[in-house]
């Protein structure tokens, strides 16, 4: 069966060469092949290796890490013996698997790295919901690293097509067009947006080729979404998943910040600021506040009350938006990867953008002003970044997914910021073009921004 290669297998080998100096814990949401990711890596790196799913796991495993806390001999003596594998010192690694579920594995971590005999790795959903963690004390032996969909280049790569990553990265860098090779690269792209990036979706379009099998797939990721809000977020799940439902709806308007009163003519953020708190932390969204000055240093000037909703996979917030049957999904399927979806569009490219910036760990800002005495203030953009090459600069990202677009927020926002500015794109689904002080990517190309 073909492995989907991951990024973050650097990371693991990366961490494995400091000798057991910390634990490692990864976060990410379900189903985003965590628990595939480490079992492979153990595999391939160690020895030998034990997995403790804590889902499944026995009482009998579980009582290992009350009745053994402080006798790390017995434990380890108990734990070979119920699981008849052989531990290697420096040489073996121990996977908690869905760790939330079992809070005292993690309390216990500060004393296995420091006892130093073996690796760990923790994996988890739901990792900082309060309700997983407010009886532990959380060790500082642990490093936590995030797991993301996967990102447009691991898709190239799981389809056979690294080749179009390398160039790709060559044009970006020479700022030279792509000329007729750009439309094969955005048809690719388009399958991307539809497909996603969840491992169990890509894997079933390799195998079969069928975007409604795949489609089935991702509703059934959804429906867990939904299952988990009902589960865990007790007291204001009802909250939780009218947020959640009305994320397609908020991003298909021209303004797409969040607009509480979707929900109830009375709603007020007070009363729904722990509901957003809880998707952002089970990273089944990725949040995006208003930054009221456009300066570095952005989250000093976090607007919490304005922000916008984004799925975090761009192929589920499709499968969501167009969840009626089978044959509304196919028809769908056709015209995005054919491009002629007349509606849209703008949704579906500024999530696939957020869902880029997310992955390269850009935390999501953006600008926006209304003023209605004086009509040059108003403005929005899309997404504000650090410039790369200075670091102390603004880069003002707007996203078009139309043919023809204006940038009438892009030409005052430089206008009334130009001090605080460094490179100004406009991401579309055109060829690379330099023009004047701005520079328009192709929509693929933000993964190297």
């Amino acid at each position: 069966m073909k492995m989907l290669e991951r990024k973050i297998y650097k990371q693991l080998l990366s961490w494995k060469n400091e000798n057991g100096k910390t634990a490692l814990l990864i976060e990410g949401a379900r189903r985003v092949g965590k628990s595939t990711v480490v079992e492979t890596f153990a595999k391939r790196e160690y020895k030998s290796y034990i997995l403790i799913d804590f889902s499944i796991a026995s009482d009998e495993i579980k009582s290992l890490f009350k009745k053994y806390a402080s006798n790390l001999d017995d434990f380890f003596f108990f734990l070979t013996s119920i699981t008849g594998i052989t531990l290697y010192e420096r040489n073996s690694l121990i996977v908690f698997d869905e760790v939330q579920l079992f809070p005292q594995a993690r309390q216990l971590i500060k004393h296995l790295v420091n006892d130093n005999r073996y690796d760990y790795i923790e994996t988890g959903s739901l990792l900082s919901i309060k309700r997983n963690v407010e009886s532990i004390l959380l060790p500082s032996e642990e490093r936590a690293i995030k797991m993301y969909p996967l990102d447009f280049e691991e898709f190239c790569n799981a389809l056979g097509r690294g080749d179009v990553i390398s160039l790709i990265k060559k044009h970006f860098e020479t700022l030279k067009p792509l000329s007729e090779i750009h439309s094969t690269i955005m048809k690719l792209f388009r399958q991307y947006l539809l497909i996603g990036g969840m491992p169990q979706a890509v894997m079933e379009f390799l195998n079969t080729n069928d975007y409604t099998k795949v489609d089935r797939i991702k509703r059934d990721i959804l429906k867990l979404y939904k299952n988990d809000i009902s589960k865990y977020a007790k007291g204001y799940e009802h909250k939780v998943l009218s947020i959640f439902d009305e994320i397609p709806s908020q991003l298909s308007k021209h303004e797409k910040k969040f607009m509480l009163s979707s929900l109830s003519k009375d709603a007020r953020f007070r009363d729904y600021e722990d509901a957003f708190t809880w998707l952002d932390e089970a990273m089944i969204t990725n949040v995006c506040f208003n930054a009221s000055d456009p300066n570095y240093g952005l989250s000093l000037n976090r607007d919490r009350l304005t922000l916008k909703m984004y799925m975090a996979d761009t192929g589920l917030l499709l499968s969501q938006a167009f969840s009626e049957n089978d044959e509304m999904h196919q028809e769908v399927a056709k015209a995005i990867i054919q491009d002629r979806l007349e509606v849209n569009n703008g949704m579906i490219f500024e999530n696939i953008v957020a869902q880029m910036f997310t992955a390269l760990n850009k935390k999501l800002y953006f600008y926006s002003r209304a003023d209605n005495q004086d009509r040059s203030n108003t403005m929005e953009i899309d997404f504000l970044i650090i410039d790369q090459s200075k670091p102390t600069k603004i880069s003002p990202v707007e996203v078009k997914s139309g043919k023809n677009y204006t940038t009438s927020s892009l030409d005052k926002f430089s206008i009334k910021f130009q001090d605080k500015l460094g490179k100004k794109y406009i991401i579309h689904t055109k060829d690379l073009l330099q023009k004047d002080d701005v520079i328009y990517l192709p929509v693929y190309m933000t993964i190297l921004l």
